[in-house]
């Protein structure tokens, strides 16, 4: 197998990531306005009935290391996040982003401390443990016809597997709001996302304005662990996604993307 060279991770001054996460966040607010994208906005009035695809995911995994009141605060997070994007619609030639309509995360807005990672180091932020719910949305995402405009893909593999049910890479992250999920709508369709928490998930659903008759699978090629020349450890795949049409059962696969990320685990040791 080919062996993939990762760059050892640098340290940054924080004072210095502070100035520049400003002003990413201050030029991406400007894209905003003069990008000429027609953002999906709210609409009350249309309830969609085809779903799509569901999904959920564990909402308090106890994790090494990790207080788990960080966990609990997520959940409360979350709980404010989805009030924004619950039966959000996304018309045709409209583009969906997360951040344009969650806002950024604060606690005059009721946001607490939770999981954060910054530089490959586990710490606490405001908002903390939004990136589950990118993670949801990316995994339902691949599984329509909307076309994933914008994701970022976690740099760093945190913790070893546990009870995954979906391949590794699958997931999106986030940070206010120059590092988005986006989602544009080049359909002549409708769809519309659906969120809720329930004591022990968080769960899913994307909706269409009709039956589209193809069915979506997604899996993963290639997967490997790699040493690297500065000791540590490396995580690859690719993500395909199937693509089958239930007519007449003609399948072609497209190449979604291909991952990389910076273990924080040996993966020689028992997980």
């Amino acid at each position: 197998m080919e062996h993939l060279q990762v760059d050892k991770p640098k340290d940054r001054d924080g004072l210095r990531n502070k100035f520049a996460k400003e002003y990413f966040i201050r030029r991406r607010q400007l894209s905003w306005m003069i990008a000429g994208k027609k953002f999906a906005h709210a609409d009350d009035t249309i309830s969609l009935n085809h779903s799509l695809i569901r999904h959920r995911s564990f909402l308090l995994r106890p994790l090494k290391d990790v207080d788990m009141i960080l966990q609990h605060n997520k959940v409360t997070n979350l709980k404010i996040a989805i009030g924004h994007i619950h039966k959000f619609v996304i018309k045709p030639g409209q583009t969906f982003s997360i951040w344009r309509l969650v806002g950024r995360p604060t606690k005059a807005k009721g946001y607490l401390d939770g999981l954060t990672l910054n530089n490959g180091k586990i710490s606490r932020g405001t908002g903390g443990g939004l990136c589950q719910l990118g993670n949801l949305l990316y995994w339902m995402a691949l599984h329509t016809p909307l076309t994933i405009t914008e994701r970022w893909r976690h740099s760093y593999d945190v913790f070893p597997d546990i009870n995954r049910t979906i391949p590794f890479g699958c997931g999106a992250t986030l940070s206010y709001n120059y590092i988005d999920l986006q989602l544009l709508n080049n359909t002549e369709h409708t769809f519309q996302i659906i969120l809720w928490l329930d004591k022990e998930y968080l769960n899913g659903e994307i909706r269409c304005s009709s039956e589209l008759n193809v069915k979506y699978e997604v899996f993963e090629t290639d997967h490997s662990f790699q040493h690297q020349w500065w000791g540590g450890y490396t995580r690859h795949n690719k993500i395909w996604k199937r693509i089958t049409n239930l007519s007449d059962q003609s399948q072609k696969e497209e190449l979604v993307t291909s991952n990389e990320a910076i273990m924080m685990y040996n993966p020689l040791l028992n997980k």
